[in-house]
């Protein structure tokens, strides 16, 4: 209807921006404090790091646009969102299973956290990139359908669902070999997650 195609071109770029201004911020603080203060320049004042985060926000938008002007990573023929979510995917699963076990499982093991992540990577990698030619195109876990390159593809969705699967089963097994109760454990309180009556009173 009139007027609705307009509300969904604006939700989608507000989506957008909000989403880019994230990742704008990410990247100059990651870099602010994480590179430049740690390695390059340790004494630098507030109004110095915010400068330097404009620079590093600059540097990676030029850099952004020189990648997508010729579609040098191949973003064109699937589509800006699909492509980061598909390579977002990568990190995300060991991340969420790090984070998932983290919070409500004591047992989690430090080292447990540390090989989660690794390993939800490398499983990604493993599923996203060779899983096809190494266990065939259609078993009990997934179907690879054709990439149009001439080769077979699991799709991210199926990929990402896999690797987070496995780096849990992972995790698990290797915090059962540490202790019972990790001691630097987070307590979580179950009190945060009850609404109080005077809440809900209308």
């Amino acid at each position: 209807p009139t007027g609705l195609k307009g509300l969904s071109v604006a939700a989608l770029t507000a989506a957008i921006v909000a989403s880019l201004a994230g990742k704008v911020n990410s990247i100059s603080t990651i870099y602010t404090l994480d590179v430049h203060k740690k390695y390059i320049q340790k004494n630098a004042g507030e109004r110095q790091q915010v400068n330097i985060g404009r620079i590093a926000v600059f540097g990676a938008m030029v850099l952004a646009v020189m990648f997508t002007w010729n579609d040098v990573l191949g973003i064109g023929g699937v589509g800006g969102f699909t492509y980061i979510q598909k390579y977002t995917g990568f990190i995300s699963p060991g991340v969420f299973a790090m984070f998932f076990l983290g919070m409500f499982w004591k047992r989690t093991t430090g080292t447990a956290a540390i090989v989660g992540v690794i390993a939800g990577f490398l499983l990604s990698v493993l599923f996203n990139e060779y899983a096809p030619e190494m266990f065939g195109n259609e078993t009990f876990l997934y179907t690879a359908w054709p990439n149009g390159k001439g080769g077979f593809e699991i799709p991210f969705h199926i990929c990402m669902g896999l690797s987070f699967m496995f780096t849990m089963l992972l995790m698990i097994g290797i915090s059962f070999a540490g202790p019972k109760v990790n001691p630097k454990a987070f307590e979580l309180d179950t009190e945060m997650f009850k609404v109080k009556p005077q809440t809900t009173v209308l």
